[in-house]
């Protein structure tokens, strides 16, 4: 059984349940002050509170994925490495794995309940490799749709998030495949990945002097690449961007810095400027012009404002970017359009983010089309 298995948190509950049960019914017997008492309690405490840590770990993560695996929490390594050819040829997108959207019906059927691909991108103009999770609509297989191509959109984690986060306790795919069925949306492409493309270290979505080249990926790389692989065209109203935290501000960046590419953008308890930390590390290497360009408001008064659109959340009670973002909202101007989701509670959480994503899927398709 894996690590975020159900039945797995369930028998870990069970187990400190009964521990709990037994420490009450063998207390009394334990009462003495001899050696063999004292070790007793000490050895039903330990074991009822470890079974408790253990049951609100896997919790926790079960929630919150921070592990995906046995492996991944042990540091082991699960599967072999992938070698990307960069010869001339070379594919952009490699299908190293296949498997069916979790919560899906029917989802053992491409036709039926789509398919999510694990692949990994390579970037011409970046240099960056990164791993991704393409998510296809069932109508992507299915022959009335053999010729037609479909809209897409970028899915990006918060940091240090896994892309794991958007397949089970953001459920993107389940979402999309939701909202289609009920015609609320069109069908459309989703790939999905972690902003952290140079991991460990957040490059926030910029082009860093000297380094990571992140801006060039997300803006240019991904998107060709994606499209030479698939059946998703290539202009602007073709292509969406989502995310939460630090994905949502990446979204909100490369949608206004790059209207030639995206047609909207989507930010999720997003923040408006580069994170500069111990994670960042030096990320304009004392360029105060690519800071401020990295600053969204700042941009916004101070650049000129393509044809995008934009969506932003917050809350009046738990986010800490109520201000920011009603500033934001503020500052769009023609031809861009701004639209927003304002909760009146909710903390940067996924609870908070599984509110937003389906009526921001919605959002995001009525701005694209198919080519």
């Amino acid at each position: 059984m894996g690590l975020t298995s159900n039945k797995v948190l369930a028998l870990a509950v069970l187990l400190a349940v009964v521990l709990f049960a037994l420490t009450i019914r063998l207390w009394p017997r334990l009462a003495g002050a001899g050696p063999r008492a004292v070790l007793g309690r000490i050895g039903l405490l330990l074991a009822t509170q470890v079974a408790l840590f253990v049951s609100v770990g896997l919790a926790a993560n079960n929630y919150f994925l921070f592990y995906g695996s046995w492996a991944d929490l042990f540091g082991r390594q699960q599967e072999m490495g992938v070698v990307v050819d960069h010869s001339a040829g070379a594919k952009d997108i490699r299908v190293v794995g296949k498997q069916k959207p979790e919560g899906v019906p029917g989802g053992g059927s491409p036709e039926v309940g789509g398919q999510i691909q694990k692949v990994v991108v390579t970037g011409r103009r970046s240099g960056i490799d990164s791993p991704a999770y393409v998510y296809l609509p069932p109508q992507y297989f299915q022959s009335a749709y053999a010729r037609k191509t479909f809209p897409a959109a970028v899915v990006l984690t918060g940091y240090p998030g896994t892309a794991e986060n958007l397949l089970k306790g953001l459920k993107y795919p389940r979402t999309a495949f939701e909202q289609a069925r009920d015609g609320k949306m069109q069908p459309m492409v989703l790939v999905m990945l972690r902003p952290t493309v140079a991991p460990p270290r957040d490059t926030e979505c910029v082009d860093v002097p000297g380094g990571p080249r992140t801006e060039t990926f997300f803006a240019e790389d991904l998107p060709q690449a994606v499209s030479r692989a698939y059946r998703v065209g290539t202009a602007p109203r073709n292509w969406g961007f989502i995310g939460n935290s630090t994905g949502g501000y990446c979204a909100l960046k490369i949608a206004l810095h790059h209207p030639e590419r995206y047609a909207a953008g989507a930010g999720l308890s997003a923040y408006y400027r580069a994170a500069e930390d111990m994670t960042t590390g030096d990320l304009f290497r004392g360029d105060q012009r690519l800071r401020d360009r990295a600053d969204l408001l700042w941009s916004l008064d101070h650049l000129p404002q393509g044809r995008s659109s934009f969506l932003v959340t917050t809350s009046r009670q738990g986010e800490g970017n109520l201000r920011a973002t009603r500033a934001f909202v503020k500052k769009v101007k023609a031809p861009a359009r701004v639209s927003s989701i304002t909760l009146d509670s909710g903390g940067h959480n996924f609870n908070t983010w599984n509110r937003e994503i389906p009526p921001a899927l919605v959002w995001l398709s009525g701005r694209l089309s198919a080519a």
